[in-house]
């Protein structure tokens, strides 16, 4: 079986994984609706709404009484 010449210590393995950390997601707001929502993806407002761009995407289903 393969096995390494020498042990890599834990402060040499950390110091090399340091650099590898999820980046911080963009938020942006959109002008039309004032809400925050992730850059370059569809949302849902308060309302129902689905919007994309500043636009009406999907409309909500009204409620029929």
């Amino acid at each position: 079986m393969a096995h390494p010449k020498s042990r890599v210590s834990k402060q040499r393995k950390h110091k090399r994984r340091t650099h590898k950390k999820a980046a911080v997601p963009t938020v942006a707001t959109c002008a039309t609706t004032g809400e925050k929502h992730l850059m370059h993806r569809a949302y849902y407002d308060a309302d129902g709404n689905m919007y994309y761009r500043g636009k009406v995407l999907i409309p909500a289903e009204e409620e029929v009484e």
